[in-house]
């Protein structure tokens, strides 16, 4: 599976296909809405190298990571959550959308069908558009950019951000932290946090009322989360003012909106430079920074090494050959592995052999689990805590560019 990552569209682009191969082997994807609305985008876009906007989706379409990747839940829907009391873990778990909590043989457990914008990208490879997407393109789009600047800036003075002298991008950091964690004018913060997630009224209303029964504390202890977003979007707009992130590039919006989805990742790798210059300011001590560029170049050399596999190896599937990255040589893969997975070359890897995977009895288990109807939401376990199992519904191209992702001769399942 991999170390947990977070990458934008900028570096998927870049990868050939069959490094995109190598790029969903070695690492669990925690694929940001952001990816998903900047591909969409580019259906609106006028394309002056022969291309058309259709070619050149599908063309990102075929490099979806679909073995391991997983949407991550929309920033602001977490957000909201958080400010009206649910607990937000940020730590290394990708925030999934709620999946159908079932139980099965006394336990509990989540099972989350094909996603939509897996879907979404399964049609777009043979350039396959829904109008309602389009839409969507334009719609999510204007809801990260349409921030009102008059009451952002009116916000801002409320609470006394305006005249600091910030000289550097760290000194903008400083400002964004002393803004959420600050204790006074606290009903003044946590309006501006509304203004910048766009929170509806009515749902303000409920906020607040909770948040005074609790005794009105700092929005970092409240809602640890909404806090944090609050604190880059301050940030991007304290740094917007003293110029030192460009103000012309429309696109800068859309591409600081990555860093929400920091606190669920171990590595976030981009080919952008914003992103090379701000992402490392607010990631911990235990989360890395990797340039698009670099990772590109040594998937493109491990590429060139399993080819070098005579054609009996690779048609038994990536997965079998290829459970974890070479130990031996220089690869920046297996230096990720080793920094975030410490003892991983130690650990013998489990992996359900392919027998298991054609055996009757096992996919009847697994059926049985897809099938099992949905707890009532008082019977479920609390979204937080960990259940007995889970399982989550892929459908993976036995074969992707030059490359079996599972053995050649292997059954295709009736349920895709």
């Amino acid at each position: 599976m991999g170390p947990i990552t977070i990458f934008d569209k900028s570096f998927l682009q870049s990868l050939s296909v069959d490094e995109s191969v190598w790029f969903d082997k070695f690492f669990l994807s925690n694929i940001c809405p952001l990816f998903y609305i900047e591909t969409l985008a580019d259906l609106e876009k006028s394309l002056k190298n022969g291309r058309t906007s259709d070619e050149v989706v599908g063309i990102i379409a075929k490099k979806f990571p679909e073995m391991s990747g997983s949407p991550s839940a929309f920033h602001v829907d977490l957000c909201i959550a958080n400010l009206l009391g649910q607990n937000i873990p940020m730590t290394w778990r990708i925030p999934l959308r709620r999946g159908k909590r079932v139980k099965v043989d006394g336990k509990e457990g989540a099972v989350y069908g094909l996603s939509p914008e897996a879907e979404a990208f399964m049609r777009w490879q043979k350039r396959e558009f829904l109008d309602i997407e389009r839409s969507f393109a334009k719609s999510w789009r204007q809801v990260l950019s349409s921030l009102d600047l008059k009451k952002m800036v009116k916000g801002f003075e409320a609470i006394g951000v305006g005249n600091e002298t910030c000289k550097t991008l760290e000194d903008a950091k400083a400002i964004a932290e002393n803004v959420v964690s600050s204790q006074d004018m606290m009903f003044d913060r946590i309006r501006l946090c509304f203004l910048f997630l766009g929170v509806p009224r009515r749902i303000q209303h409920q906020v607040l009322k909770r948040w005074i029964t609790a005794g009105y504390p700092p929005l970092t202890n409240y809602a640890p989360y909404a806090a944090y977003v609050m604190m880059v979007e301050v940030f991007f707009q304290v740094a917007l003012r003293a110029n030192l992130i460009s103000s012309e590039r429309v696109s800068n919006k859309i591409d600081i909106g990555y860093l929400f989805y920091l606190p669920f990742s171990m590595i976030f790798v981009s080919s952008d430079r914003l992103h090379a210059r701000c992402a490392p300011l607010f990631l911990r001590d235990d989360q890395e920074f990797v340039w698009g560029e670099d990772l590109k170049a040594d998937l493109k050399k491990l590429n060139n090494y399993y080819s070098a596999l005579p054609n009996t190896i690779k048609e038994k599937g990536i997965m079998t050959f290829a459970s974890e990255p070479p130990c031996e040589g220089e690869y920046l893969v297996t230096s990720l592995w080793d920094r975030n997975f410490p003892g991983w070359r130690e650990r013998k890897k489990k992996h359900i052999p392919k027998e298991a995977i054609e055996n009757a009895e096992f996919i009847e288990e697994l059926d049985k689990i897809i099938e099992a109807p949905a707890l009532k939401q008082e019977e479920a376990t609390d979204e937080s805590q960990d259940v007995d199992m889970m399982l989550i519904q892929r459908s993976v191209h036995k074969k992707k560019g030059s490359w079996w992702q599972i053995p050649k001769d292997l059954k295709d399942s009736k349920k895709g």
